[in-house]
């Protein structure tokens, strides 16, 4: 039998805390293994506990989701974790900065309880949760500030082919799109995808898309 996905719950309010812990500890397959009220203590107890995601808060004290999601899951961590960051404020800048961030995902509070396990899941299984034309639409809006001006596309090490695939995806086109758009099968186009990730080092859609748009592979 599969072991539970173990989850870390960081708000600062505890009914929302309790709440959520209520509702992903009823299913079979999620297991909450901790639960705090400010960024400083889920680093600290991520490191301790090791869960497989961490759904975060944004505005809390003593350190804010967004600084400790960077210190959990940004650029150079050696173990980064999963980040669901779920919010009441649904603000581009917090979803910009949640990604930028290191975030897999990104909700709103008032989500209904099977979107945030479906949201748990999907981060779980390494995958963006925000929709690619709804990534697209966000990175795409922030791409002056994502892209250095320095960006060199000569350098990425992909094939041709996977460059094709990877500015698809920043596109906000689907695996199902993608393999209609360059005839080619659906598993062959999750192969691509899986190659790009594991030769750029990126544990996801959304970072893709971000790298895209750093590299200047697209506009």
């Amino acid at each position: 039998m599969t072991a539970p996905t173990r989850v870390l719950v960081c708000d600062d309010q505890a009914l929302i805390r309790m709440g959520f812990a209520t509702i992903i500890d009823a299913q079979p397959d999620l297991e909450v293994v901790g639960e705090c009220g400010d960024g400083r203590a889920a680093v600290d107890l991520a490191a301790r506990l090791h869960p497989d995601v961490v759904v975060m808060d944004v505005r809390m004290p003593i350190l804010d989701g967004i600084e400790a999601t960077r210190l959990l899951s940004g650029a150079g961590v050696a173990d980064p974790a999963k980040v669901l960051v779920v919010t009441t404020f649904n603000l581009d800048e917090y979803v910009y900065e949640a990604l930028r961030a290191g975030a897999s995902g990104f909700l709103l509070k008032d989500a209904p309880p099977a979107q945030l396990l479906h949201g748990i899941r999907t981060v779980a299984a390494g995958a963006a949760l925000l929709a690619p034309e709804v990534t697209r639409q966000l990175v795409g809006r922030y791409a002056a500030r994502i892209r250095p001006a320095d960006g060199d596309p000569g350098n990425v090490p992909l094939t041709t082919r996977e460059l094709e695939v990877l500015r698809l995806i920043a596109d906000g086109l689907s695996n199902s799109e993608i393999a209609a758009t360059l005839v080619i099968s659906h598993e062959t186009v999750k192969t691509y995808v899986s190659r790009i990730l594991t030769k750029l080092d990126l544990r996801d859609r959304v970072q893709a898309v971000v790298y895209a748009y750093r590299r200047g592979l697209v506009t």
